[in-house]
């Protein structure tokens, strides 16, 4: 792991005091096995964020929420769902001609 400089960060984890706002990455390091990326604020100094509260997270975590694994798609489950849901709405629709 590359522990130089490299730009900057966007703070985008939803509950963060900080979110929205982009400050320079001072250094990457490890604590407790997640990846923190060591930033710079000008009043405060220097603070650490997961890099996965950050634009910085790897594609497949951006999009989720912290501490949680990305979910995929699955079509036979959509498919299932639709199933589903045209069932509700003929029943609905033959409650609806019996009234």
């Amino acid at each position: 792991m590359d522990s130089r400089p490299s730009g900057s960060a966007e703070i985008t984890h939803p509950f963060h005091p900080l979110r929205g706002q982009r400050f320079p990455i001072l250094k990457v390091c490890r604590w407790s096995g997640i990846e923190t990326l060591i930033l710079q604020e000008a009043s405060r100094g220097s603070f650490g964020v997961p890099r996965d509260w950050t634009d910085r997270a790897p594609p497949s975590i951006q999009g989720t929420t912290p501490g949680t694994e990305a979910l995929h798609l699955d079509f036979r489950c959509l498919l299932e769902l639709a199933e589903i849901i045209h069932q509700i709405d003929d029943s609905s629709r033959k409650d609806k001609i019996k009234s």
